[in-house]
């Protein structure tokens, strides 16, 4: 048999060449923020120690790989799903690694994230085996790290797509979930009286939210706009998204006037930095860069 006619069989198309690269990047974000907020529902549930307190296995079926009851349940869809987002990440990382038309930030985003992800799945153990409020909160903020590194790369791997409208939208909904952050949190100007699964679960959502829109519209007005005022606006406002983060989750854990009022002060100087780069970016100069697909 000739090489020619060996060269020119079909070939199986690899998964990324099928799928995308960033459809892949893109997908695997959205299982590390269902991952988190599923982690969310489990805590707030009380179900973190359900499945008998067993890790990884849970207290019912064979091997007793799956739940017996509604809280176990709660835990085993967590690590279900927390296991098809550690195969995306690694996966991610892999192609990444591979794929040389990958930008090197984005490399570096995503190897780092696979680096943390043993570092999680063992906190998430600990949660189980030695349940403290240190290691429930390393094993969120470092959850929150992977989540904000893939939102970057995603962005990144996306952003020849995104246009300066896309800067503007982000701002907008950034500044939708401030409001929604406080009124669902357990602080006496928050709207709720019962700080129920649900209101904590939503209010965590309003976390993802707020991170999300900032390294959205950060990056994008980068590329999109000349305005050096606009990027000192978006990073001052990067700091105050993370810490009206921290200190919505401190409010939950710890009862005291004076944090409160901190957090409530901090939320309200962030919805003013929203409203000032929603109007920056709706009266800037866009620079004049095509949007196309890589």
């Amino acid at each position: 048999m000739s090489s020619t006619s060996h060269a020119t069989r079909p070939r199986f198309r690899s998964l990324i060449d099928r799928f995308g690269f960033r459809h892949l990047l893109g997908t695997t974000l959205v299982l590390v923020s269902a991952t988190i907020l599923l982690g969310i529902a489990a805590k707030a549930t009380g179900s973190g120690l359900a499945c008998e307190a067993n890790w990884p296995q849970c207290d019912a079926g064979p091997y007793n790989l799956l739940p017996a009851s509604l809280p176990s349940f709660y835990e085993w869809i967590h690590r279900f799903v927390a296991m098809f987002a550690g195969f995306g990440i690694i996966g991610s990382a892999i192609a990444a690694w591979r794929l040389p038309s990958v930008d090197r930030r984005v490399t570096a985003l995503v190897v780092l994230g696979m680096v943390l992800t043993p570092v999680q799945v063992a906190l998430g153990r600990e949660t189980v085996t030695q349940y403290t409020l240190d290691i429930l909160s390393l094993h969120f903020w470092t959850a929150i790290l992977i989540f904000s590194m893939f939102a970057v790369a995603t962005v990144l791997v996306w952003e020849s797509t995104l246009t300066a409208g896309t800067a503007t939208g982000a701002l907008g909904l950034g500044l939708l979930a401030v409001p929604a952050h406080v009124a669902l949190s357990p602080t006496d100007l928050g709207l709720v009286t019962d700080y129920s699964p649900t209101v904590q679960l939503l209010q965590y959502a309003a976390t993802l939210v707020l991170l999300a829109s900032i390294i959205v519209a950060t990056r994008v007005s980068q590329r999109r706009f000349d305005d050096r005022p606009l990027r000192w606006l978006l990073s001052g406002s990067a700091v105050l998204v993370l810490a009206v983060a921290y200190l919505g989750r401190r409010t939950v854990m710890t009862y005291s006037p004076a944090l409160d009022s901190l957090y409530v002060a901090l939320a309200v100087a962030l919805a003013i930095a929203f409203c000032a780069g929603l109007y920056r970016t709706r009266t800037a100069t866009a620079r004049s860069q095509p949007s196309f697909s890589t």
